[in-house]
């Protein structure tokens, strides 16, 4: 007979030994105690570590009821999205009926995150994205791309789309598996090819209040992960095009149809969340890092964005201040996102590298408003930037309604 399982917990990880233990251990006590009628297991995910993470998820202390299993890439290959690859054709192949995903570095997880996560899949829901608390120094890429371009071209408001730790029904994994899977998806663009696969294709989605998200955070950055999240972002937004164009005119006619907000989702888990880990940041470091984004990609700048475009950035690194308010960010994220509908692969890396520099220059603004903030206010500015995405995006239609390539 075929060996199946109701519930898994999968643990995605790359030298983690010190913290994937006690995640193990956590999560065994949530299946026992929220899911004891449910055959459950605990797999890790790893890219072959060599800092003895196998070894410590096998040792961690693991009720005898929960079983666990070890799934590695090959030596020398690498990617969360590999991880999540192995997973879902583990979950296939076991035909498990739900399954909760949790990083493998959290330090405030506990049994509840458990029931918070697998619960609502358990009455329907497909896809369970997290809420936290967090500093609103944290999680960058969220709060200036993927949130707000999610808010406002899916029509959908979910606050962590690339959160780390949410759950998923067994429809929704073989979806995931029918799509093509490019090098950046096997890589850090894992996270936000679930959400809009998820968002963009009417699967049930709703959030689970976690409260305060406790791991090794990290502040504005780029590299690898930057490139792989926002070239994914990108490529699923416009694979979806006709979805948000057609969503902007009323039916029967050309008339643009402009809702004032997205929808909500449904909330399970904490209502009220703990104060966010707390986050220091370089404010000198991050200026440094923008101006060497920008001498390094200077004449592309110049050449993707409009004169007024360029001159106000360019003024700013002069001055060495910035002041890239929301709306001037909107405009510059459409712009760069309409061009790289049907670029060369060439290009569409040339268009990333442009938004590096502004990027930072949006990042450094944003915190400089924010430095003081408590948590809810900072929220605020953080949700005001999604709707003014959402404001702007009569200049995204005017684009593809247009003649031509018009930038701002």
């Amino acid at each position: 007979m075929k060996e199946t399982y109701d519930i898994a917990v999968g643990i995605p990880s790359y030298r983690e030994a010190d913290t994937i233990g006690y995640v193990t251990e956590v999560a065994g006590k949530g299946l026992k105690k929220y899911f004891p009628d449910l055959r459950g297991i605990i797999v890790n995910c790893d890219n072959n570590s060599p800092d003895g993470t196998r070894e410590a998820f096998l040792s961690a202390d693991v009720p005898d009821t929960i079983d666990r299993d070890y799934i590695s890439t090959p030596a020398g290959i690498k990617g969360k999205g590999n991880n999540f690859f192995n997973l879902f054709n583990f979950c296939q192949e076991k035909q498990v009926r739900m399954t909760v995903v949790v990083d493998a570095d959290l330090r405030s997880i506990t049994p509840e995150w458990i029931r918070y996560l697998g619960s609502p899949v358990s009455k329907g829901y497909d896809f369970v994205t997290p809420l936290y608390s967090r500093h609103q120094f944290d999680g960058t890429i969220t709060n200036h791309l993927c949130y707000p371009l999610g808010y406002s071209l899916t029509g959908l408001d979910v606050r962590q789309p690339i959160g780390g730790d949410f759950a998923f029904s067994a429809d929704l994994c073989a979806h995931w598996l029918r799509q093509e899977w490019n090098e950046m998806t096997r890589q850090y663009g894992i996270d936000i090819f679930m959400s809009l696969n998820a968002q963009f294709n009417d699967f049930r989605v709703c959030e689970a209040g976690l409260g305060t998200k406790i791991h090794k955070a990290s502040s504005p950055k780029l590299g690898q992960m930057f490139e792989e999240v926002v070239y994914t972002l990108f490529s699923l937004l416009i694979e979806n095009r006709s979805k948000w164009l057609s969503a902007w005119s009323k039916k029967g006619t050309e008339a643009p149809c402009h809702p004032s907000k997205s929808a909500s989702v449904h909330a399970f888990g904490l209502e009220k969340m703990a104060e966010p880990q707390e986050l220091k940041i370089d404010i000198a470091k991050l200026k440094q890092d923008c101006r060497k984004e920008y001498d390094d990609y200077k004449e592309l700048v110049e050449q993707y964005l409009s004169p007024y475009a360029f001159n106000q950035i360019s003024d700013m690194v002069a001055m060495d201040y910035y002041e890239v308010d929301i709306m001037l960010w909107s405009q510059i994220v459409y712009g760069l996102l309409y061009t790289f509908d049907g670029a060369s692969e060439e290009v569409k890396h040339d268009i990333i590298n442009v938004l590096k520099p502004i990027y930072f220059a949006r990042s450094i603004t944003f915190d400089y408003k924010t430095s003081h903030y408590s948590v809810p206010y900072a929220e605020k500015e953080v949700k005001s930037q999604a709707m003014a995405f959402l404001s702007q995006k009569p200049y995204l239609l005017g684009l593809y309604m247009g003649n031509g390539k018009y930038r701002l």
